[in-house]
Formats: structure tokens, C-alpha cells, sequence
């Protein structure tokens, strides 16, 4: 009996350790995939992946460079992630999934020569619109707030405008289409 009783401890003891290392082994393996994903998604965040390829280098990444966005009497540069990507994480990842669906443009090369760009470019900039005004321009307030803006330092017009967007509920690409990149062909006469 006592024999029985000291097999079935040394069983429990046994079964405790592997418990305890699956839990462990769980961990550790969650830990690594989980920064492995961080890192993955914080590398799709720079702008040297965003510009790794050449519809983007060539095209918007080119234009942008000779904007207030890159080069500013402050120092201050807006990089491609700045724009076009949220800060909160569920946003984020909403965007990251969203985006997957633009790598078509890039695998299927609907967009790879200049031409082909400057042919899809109006519709690529109204998707972008569009979105940004259903996030109420998310990514531009990263930055600028209309309620943190000090109206009495800005031009008579500039002031005037700010307040109208905010009186109105305007978001800040209703106005600043074009403000990082050059506008594209074809835009109605509203946008």
C-alpha cells in the first residue's frame, strides 16, 4: 500500500513538471510568435518599406519629397506610415488587412509603370479620400487637431476655414487633398 501511495505521488509529481513545461514551453512560444508579429508589423511601417517598391518610389514617394510634409523650416517630417497608417492598434491592424488587398495592384502590375499609375492614380487617391474621411482624417490628427490650433496665429483665410471644418464637422482631407502629393488628373471641380 505504501508502495502504491509513492508511485502515485512520483506519477503527480511527473505530471505536475510536464504540466508546468507545456505552460512554460506555451509561453515562451507565444512570446516569440507574438514579437515576431510586433516586428513584422512595425517593419511594414516604415518608410523604407513603403518605398522598397518602385510604383511607390517613383511615383508619390518622389512628389512627396518636395512637400512641407518632408521639409519644413521645423525639422518635423511625416513619413508615409505617418499618413497612411493609424497609431491605435485596432485600427492598425484593420489597415494592415485592408492593405494586403493593394498588394494585387503590385503583383498583377497594374500599376508599374509610370503611365499605368498616372492611369489608376485618381481612382487610388478617391479610395484613399474616401477612407480617410470615414476615420474622420485619424492619421492627420496623429498631428493636428483643429480644437489644438491657436486660430489667432494663422491667416485671416486659414483661420477662417479652420473654424468653418470644425463649425461644420469637416475632416481634415475634405480641404487638404493634395497636401503631400500632387493632385491627380481629372479631379471634379468639388474635390
Amino acid at each position: 500500500m505504501t508502495e502504491h501511495k509513492a508511485g502515485s505521488a512520483s506519477r503527480r509529481r511527473i505530471r505536475g513538471f510536464a504540466t508546468a513545461a507545456l505552460l512554460a514551453s506555451g509561453i515562451g512560444a507565444g512570446v516569440i510568435l507574438w514579437g515576431g508579429f510586433n516586428t513584422a508589423v512595425e517593419w511594414t511601417n516604415t518608410e523604407t518599406f513603403c518605398i522598397s517598391c518602385h510604383e511607390m518610389r517613383d511615383n508619390v514617394y518622389a512628389e512627396y519629397r518636395k512637400t512641407i510634409h518632408y521639409n519644413n523650416r521645423t525639422g518635423v517630417r511625416a513619413t508615409c506610415p505617418d499618413c497612411h497608417v493609424p497609431r491605435e492598434w485596432g485600427p492598425k491592424m484593420l489597415r494592415k488587412i485592408r492593405a494586403t488587398a493593394e498588394l494585387w495592384g503590385k503583383m498583377t502590375g497594374s500599376i508599374d509603370t509610370r503611365e499605368k499609375f498616372v492611369a489608376n492614380r485618381l481612382r487610388l487617391a478617391e479610395n484613399e479620400w474616401r477612407r480617410m474621411k470615414a476615420n474622420d482624417s485619424l492619421e492627420c490628427r496623429n498631428c493636428h487637431g483643429l480644437s489644438f490650433m491657436d486660430t489667432e496665429k494663422q491667416r485671416q483665410r486659414a483661420r477662417r476655414q479652420h473654424e468653418l471644418a470644425q463649425k461644420d464637422g469637416q475632416t481634415c482631407i475634405d480641404c487638404h487633398k493634395g497636401i503631400a502629393h500632387s493632385k491627380p488628373e481629372g479631379m471634379k471641380e468639388d474635390d
